[in-house]
């Protein structure tokens, strides 16, 4: 499943790049997340509960970001599995910061299996899009 998305952010790059890299922030903003616990440097474990109707499940995660470029760019790996089947994911994240207004790039792609997968492509591609704009949402409220 690939999702890509663009949301634009009042503020400089330096500030939100401080944003998307603070455990703090980004469990208060990642829809259904108990917490990031810190495990390493830039690897944390969460435990989330995701999903619509009867097809919800709670999922065990770790996650991962890699190439750090501070204010430009990060991959973000994701490794989650839970009572519904698993996700693994992996997202690089671009910042563009043009006279105090920062792009926030995605472009991501994630493979999931189990009874989650039954319910359709079109379905999952949704939900997954509800889940990251309602995050960038909640990101850009707490930054602006």
């Amino acid at each position: 499943m690939k999702l890509t998305g663009s949301y634009e952010v009042a503020a400089a790059a330096e500030k939100v790049w401080n944003a998307l890299t603070d455990p703090v922030s980004l469990s208060g903003c990642i829809p259904g997340c108990d917490g990031l616990e810190p495990v390493g440097q830039d690897d944390y474990t969460a435990t989330m509960t995701v999903g619509v109707g009867p097809v919800k499940g709670t999922y065990n995660a770790k996650i991962s970001m890699l190439d750090k470029d501070p204010n430009r760019s990060f991959r973000l790996v994701i490794e989650g599995s839970g009572n519904m089947g698993f996700v693994n994911g992996e997202a690089t994240i671009t910042l563009d910061e043009q006279e105090g207004l920062t792009t926030i790039g995605v472009d991501s792609d994630a493979q999931i299996g189990g009874p989650v997968a039954r319910v359709g492509q079109r379905l999952m591609e949704s939900v997954g899009r509800m889940i990251m704009d309602n995050f960038f949402k909640c990101l850009r409220e707490s930054i602006e």
